[in-house]
């Protein structure tokens, strides 16, 4: 019995795989396309997603998140867009790395950051546009770029309403208003474009003068501030004397004003009362001259501290001097 030497046996099996060579390339190809095929055909969509279905490059549908049957080798195509996530657009500064110390680029974007105010000065305004995807199909087909659509209607926008300002007003107390208007009027253009956008906020971040002016700038604060502070200081003693000056000549009217009316209705008193006397007089002339003299003479006697009677046949008022009295009294 002959015993194949090793040599032998490796040689008869290079001898059947080259035999066999011409009938396992077709098979491996066929198996390849089925592999590939598979992997093509199944697809998962994240919870924050939408799955844009295409067919041979046209929009077909759109999938939920999940695990999704497509055609492969290309027929069907998806795009997952990411609907819950908010995205955010900053100008005039990059942040390189957020959290409790937030690192941002040292480049310069000046370009997109300095703009005119309406009494031409000038300003870095920097600010953050926060959006989300509010329709996919729109976001992906209506608009060839619509990251770069947001950012350039963002900065046309910021700029013309910085221009309506003065540059106090963008500075301290207009910052709420440009915001809100910033985000009305962005939202509009982008509506009227079917982006398929929505702005979540705009927000207004750093707002100072350019470096190189700074120094003039802060000196027209300080004198703005002493401006004010005297305004104010004048304000404040107006306030202190003008309402007592106001409240003294009310009360000073006022009491003229009692006065005037005491007086007029005392007149009126004693007018009413002559004309019941005269009413009186004339019907009894006699008896009403005595009483008036008789009511005078009461109300003017109790008032007179020294009392002299005169005899009306006395033709001198020695008689009635003591002329021994100490004290020069009266008898």
């Amino acid at each position: 019995m002959d015993v194949n030497q090793p040599e032998d046996i490796i040689l008869e099996v290079k001898k059947q795989l080259s035999q066999r060579k011409g009938k396992l390339i077709p098979i491996a190809i066929v198996v390849l396309l089925v592999v590939i095929g598979l992997a093509g055909t199944f697809y998962s969509i994240d919870a924050d997603e939408v799955g844009v279905v295409r067919r041979f490059g046209r929009y077909i549908a759109s999938t939920a998140p999940g695990l999704h049957y497509k055609l492969p080798f290309g027929i069907d195509k998806v795009t997952p867009v990411r609907i819950r996530h908010i995205f955010t657009d900053e100008f005039g500064v990059r942040t390189l790395e957020a959290g409790r110390k937030t690192r941002y680029s040292s480049r310069s974007y000046l370009g997109e950051s300095l703009m005119l105010t309406g009494d031409l000065n000038i300003l870095d305004v920097r600010w953050i546009v926060q959006y989300r995807i509010a329709d996919p199909v729109k976001f992906l087909f209506n608009t060839r770029n619509p990251v770069n659509n947001i950012r350039d209607i963002s900065e046309v926008v910021m700029r013309r309403l910085v221009g309506d300002y003065s540059v106090d007003e963008v500075l301290t107390t207009k910052r709420s208003e440009i915001n809100t208007l910033a985000q009305t009027g962005i939202q509009k253009i982008l509506a009227d474009y079917e982006t398929g956008v929505q702005i979540v906020t705009v927000k207004l971040q750093d707002v100072n003068p350019p470096d190189k002016v700074k120094p003039a700038f802060n000196e027209v604060n300080q004198a703005k501030q002493e401006k004010d502070k005297l305004v104010n200081q004048a304000w404040e003693a107006y306030n202190k004397i003008i309402p007592k000056a106001r409240g003294e000549a009310e009360r000073t009217i006022r009491e003229a004003e009692g006065y005037a009316v005491d007086k007029i209705n005392r007149a009126r008193g004693d007018t009413e009362r002559f004309i019941s006397v005269l009413a009186e007089y004339k019907k009894a002339p006699e008896i009403t001259k005595k009483r008036v003299y008789l009511e005078t003479m009461s109300e003017i006697i109790p008032k007179a501290r020294q009392k002299y009677i005169m005899d009306p046949k006395q033709t001198s008022i020695l008689p009635l001097l003591n002329i021994g009295s100490v004290e020069g009294g009266q008898k």
